[in-house]
């Protein structure tokens, strides 16, 4: 069984870059995954290919789900890796988005089904978006680590060339394939919060979007992701404000983060305490509204 299904013949795109984010272990608070969707809102999207889940997934462990349609018949949605042409009539270029989850399994072949449609599709550039939890305050402007193994890429877009060694997620195998292929590459990471993990982070997101926007030329409409980080930045600012263990530790975050000196830390609660704690508040909240 191919791996690799298209809806339709590849279509002629103009100097496509391939642009990819996968929920799961890559996808901190989903910044990853809002940003990719985003940018498919913005532009003129319609879906060229799959890869097949029966190949990539173990299904006890990423399971389907069960969707009722119209209110009577009851529908199975699989696990999905679909690719997207984007076309941007007002840019220089379009854009090719692989959207879906990370793969459980056939890593290698996955990210040989990924090349294989950017070669068929004429792709010049792989950039791959993700978010990891750190030590980083709500309140301060997202981090955004940009990494590329080109030399030149790094020098032109003040990158960084990556010297990570460490467990690595699908990205990390797209990236390798695409070195030995000799194809461009890069990747945005953002920084999020590991205290407010538990919902989504449209800030992160948001700051990811125009990072990217640098990469490809491509400026994309981004009003509703404004909107909702104005609200996830009221919300979070009304938690923190009533609870004084994580206003202590948001302050002690923007303390160094601004190289103050250190805020007194004495008996203070582990981080996961506190993320837990936090993050149960503001399910708490967001139920009650």
């Amino acid at each position: 069984m191919k791996a690799l299904k298209w809806d339709e013949d590849p279509p002629a795109l103009r100097s496509p870059i391939l642009v990819a984010a996968f929920a799961g272990w890559n996808d901190a608070a989903s910044a990853a995954t809002t940003a990719l969707e985003t940018v498919a809102e913005s532009l003129e999207t319609e879906r060229v290919a799959e890869l097949d889940p029966e190949e990539f997934f173990d299904f006890q462990v990423t399971r389907p789900t069960i969707r009722l349609t119209e209110g009577q018949t009851r529908e199975v949605d699989w696990p999905m890796n679909a690719v997207y042409a984007a076309r941007a009539p007002s840019a220089e270029r379009d854009l090719v988005l692989l959207s879906g989850v990370e793969p459980n399994m056939r890593w290698r072949t996955f990210a040989g089904a990924v090349l294989e449609a950017a070669e068929r599709l004429e792709v010049e550039m792989v950039v791959t978006m993700g978010a990891l939890l750190a030590d980083v305050p709500h309140s301060r402007a997202v981090p955004i680590t940009g990494l590329a193994s080109d030399p030149a890429m790094v020098e032109r877009l003040s990158l960084q060339r990556s010297n990570y060694e460490g467990p690595t997620g699908i990205v990390g195998i797209i990236h390798d394939a695409c070195r030995q292929r000799e194809l461009t590459s890069a990747s945005l990471w953002a920084a999020v919060p590991h205290y407010v993990a538990a919902v989504p982070n449209p800030k992160a997101a948001l700051a990811l979007l125009r990072r990217l926007e640098q990469f490809t030329g491509i400026a994309i409409e981004a009003s509703e992701l404004e909107d909702a980080m104005d609200r996830f930045e009221t919300q979070v600012d009304r938690a923190v404000a009533s609870n004084p263990e994580i206003e202590e530790l948001v302050r002690r975050l923007e303390s160094e983060l601004d190289e103050a000196p250190e805020l007194a830390t004495e008996e203070m609660p582990s981080g996961d305490t506190i993320a837990r704690d936090f993050q149960r508040f503001l399910r708490q909240r967001t139920d009650g509204e």
